[in-house]
């Protein structure tokens, strides 16, 4: 089976499993099950000295009883893509086991049409797929031979292709056996990341941050596609997921517009930023952690 290297374990992460273990034992034990079992869940993928501990909030809400398949969607970094795209590998490696890509699911999302595939390089060059798998390979280890994996990679989508891969993947989100994990860091702030959006009246540069990414969750916790993309045209906050997140809440509202729909919240449980920006030489990313809970 060809096999997806854990190309980025031993910068971003730890490659010592046993190590790796423990760490995520320590961050997963210190976050409270406070909104579960989470049906979807948004967290960051940011190196894990950095984000690893908000990660947990979102991770420590899943029920690994009842999942057999995990769908992850993570943003571009590198190529340029105008849709969604899949891996052309069998599994992913983890330093703590490897993990299946569900051959079933990438036949039928293929014959939408809707979905190239990415070379080996492509795959193994992004890191925000791969920043979710040790999370993953932890939270189901009990269960290690009884779930698959969906890697998808998310391009730079409009809003009418966030509206037709939603389409595409609410029936998935509609069963309780399947779990959506949404890969994003929230602003990216300062010069290097060409964004330097501030409001004064905010108090100090990091409050203005803050105040920023709070008003993209609060939309996001209403679960309102259209007023998240007027809320990016607005602000241009430099989300990396939010395409991913886009596609999220528009299966969302596909499910909303069915007669039969469970009531479903959403709830942001966490939220940090890599350092506090004070002048215009500082820069930050934002992390934060969500839940999806059908009722």
């Amino acid at each position: 089976m060809s096999c997806r290297n854990a190309s980025h374990a031993g910068s971003w992460y730890t490659e010592n499993g046993s190590e790796l273990s423990r760490q995520l034992d320590l961050w997963l034990s210190k976050a409270d099950l406070t909104h579960g079992p989470a049906r979807a869940i948004i967290a960051p993928h940011a190196g894990y000295s950095y984000c690893g501990a908000c990660a947990a909030f979102a991770y420590r809400q899943i029920s690994p009883v009842v999942v057999k398949r995990i769908f992850i969607l993570g943003p571009s970094h590198h190529v340029r893509l105008g849709g969604c795209a899949l891996s052309s590998l069998d599994k992913y490696a983890t330093p703590l086991y490897d993990l299946i890509i569900d051959k079933q699911i990438y036949a039928e999302l293929e014959a939408t049409r809707q979905f190239q595939r990415m070379d080996v390089t492509t795959d193994e060059d992004e890191h925000s797929i791969e920043m979710h798998l040790p999370y993953i390979a932890k939270v189901m280890e009990e269960y290690q031979t009884s779930f698959t994996i969906i890697p998808i990679l998310v391009g730079t989508l409009t809003p009418e292709k966030e509206a037709k891969y939603g389409s595409i993947l609410a029936p998935y989100l509609a069963d309780p056996q399947n779990l959506v994990v949404i890969s994003s860091d929230f602003c990216h702030w300062g010069s290097r990341f060409r964004y330097t959006w501030r409001d004064n009246a905010r108090g100090n540069i990091y409050q203005s941050i803050e105040w920023l990414d709070r008003q993209g969750m609060d939309i996001i916790e209403k679960m309102d596609p259209a007023s998240f993309t007027a809320y990016l045209n607005k602000y241009g906050n430099t989300i990396c997921g939010r395409h991913p997140i886009g596609v999220l809440l528009q299966a969302i509202a596909k499910l909303q517009s069915q007669p039969s729909c469970p009531k479903m919240t959403m709830q942001f449980l966490k939220y940090a930023q890599s350092s506090q920006c004070m002048t215009m030489q500082d820069s930050s990313v934002s992390y934060a952690s969500a839940s999806l809970v059908f009722e």
